[in-house]
């Protein structure tokens, strides 16, 4: 399969929405909607027996994003949008946006191992992002926004590290150093509640349109065959 190149990511540079921002801006909007619908989306989350799924963890700029990306995959049962890769304890939206953490808005994946593994999950993180813009992806800049691959296991270090090793023998970046963390796994805190499914729930959300989607059909568009029959 064709890695994606970082050039199909360079238009969404020049587009002056953020993740952080279009939540400023449509958060009066949009929390009413969220207040009244918080515990159904926590339900919905968290209700199912998930115990039998695997779980993964990355970050790539805006979970918002990111969340969107991995639930179109398939063998993937759910996402949880969510902060990790620093040291506070239960971390807020708020803080990591003004940069009073060390955490960076990351996803948790609960996938099935039989039917997609964790080398292929991988190849999804690194197909749906660019790896090489240091504390960056698109228009969300700060360190909030860097990209991480956790790992659980030394097998999965491995994996993550193989990956990033071809990746770069290939020169898929033109050279440009890969600037993804490769760390252990800690700890993941879920993002409040209207953070959940914000692309499904938020349509017409100016981010939503410009950035997310965009970057979600691109994805689609590169790796075909590891959608699920409805996200086609």
């Amino acid at each position: 399969m064709h890695y994606i190149k970082t050039i199909i990511f360079a238009s969404l540079v020049l587009l002056s929405t953020s993740c952080q921002s279009s939540t400023k801006e449509n958060k009066k909007a949009d929390i009413t909607a969220a207040e009244v619908s918080s515990t159904a989306v926590q339900q919905t989350k968290r209700s199912q027996d998930l115990s039998t799924y695997e779980t993964a963890y990355f970050a790539s700029g805006c979970f918002w994003c990111v969340e969107a990306i991995f639930e179109s995959v398939k063998g993937v049962s759910e996402v949880i949008s969510g902060y990790s890769g620093g040291k506070e304890d239960n971390p807020t939206y708020e803080q990591i946006g003004r940069g009073l953490t060390t955490h960076a808005e990351a996803v948790e994946v609960y996938y099935d191992p039989k039917i997609i593994s964790f080398t292929a999950l991988v190849q999804v993180f690194f197909g749906s992002h660019d790896p090489t813009t240091l504390n960056q992806q698109g228009p969300d800049r700060g360190p909030q926004y860097r990209s991480i691959a956790f790992y659980k296991n030394e097998q999965e270090k491995e994996i993550i590290e193989a990956y990033i090793g071809a990746l770069t023998d290939q020169n898929v970046y033109d050279g440009d150093p890969i600037t993804t963390e490769v760390v252990p796994f800690e700890k993941f805190w879920d993002a409040e509640d209207y953070h959940q499914d914000y692309e499904k729930k938020h349509p017409n959300n100016s981010y939503i349109t410009n950035v997310s989607i965009p970057r979600l059909n691109r994805f689609k568009a590169n790796f075909k065959e590891y959608l699920k029959e409805d996200a086609h």
